[in-house]
């Protein structure tokens, strides 16, 4: 059985797009951690966020990486490899690509994206901010990092290159 392929990096980096193209390639199957916990809690994320807070969804989030393994590629929530434990647990099941993609990019994706509660509700300088202080991150979380720039097909035949 193959590992599961973990994609990391800052929220509108690509990870769903370039994860669903590369679970096809690959014939994995995709999960999209943010999409499972809303599926598993029965709620949306800013749901979760204002009724229980940014820790109880990070609790789920942990609980849920722990337990994806197998022929998968999930893409991470941007925050997800922020817990030590989080890259841990992915690191023994599976392999994380870092999609490395301009703030500039990532910004035009995400902002004043309603489902996303720390961007909808954080300015320009604010999110640049959190963009800089998780790169570091997620850096070193990656086992593999990709450009995140160019088309989506390419970046998945990148990072299958890579893993095979």
């Amino acid at each position: 059985m193959d590992k599961t392929i973990f994609l990391c990096g800052f929220m509108g980096c690509g990870k769903t797009t370039v994860g669903k193209i590369l679970a096809e390639k690959s014939g994995r199957n995709f999960f999209d951690l943010d999409d499972l916990i809303v599926e598993t809690e029965g709620r949306t994320i800013p749901e979760i966020f204002a009724q229980n807070g940014e820790e109880y969804f990070r609790a789920v989030e942990s609980r849920l990486i722990t337990e994806l393994n197998g022929d998968t590629v999930v893409a991470l929530g941007g925050g997800a490899v922020l817990r030590k434990e989080n890259t841990a647990a992915a690191k023994r099941s599976g392999v994380i690509v870092f999609i490395d993609t301009d703030f500039d990019i990532c910004y035009s994706r995400i902002c004043g994206d309603s489902n996303r509660p720390l961007a909808s509700n954080a300015d320009r300088a604010e999110l640049l901010q959190r963009f800089q202080s998780r790169y570091p991150i997620y850096r070193a979380a990656g086992d593999i990092t990709v450009s995140g720039s160019g088309a989506p097909d390419d970046i998945a035949d990148k990072i299958l290159a890579y893993i095979s």
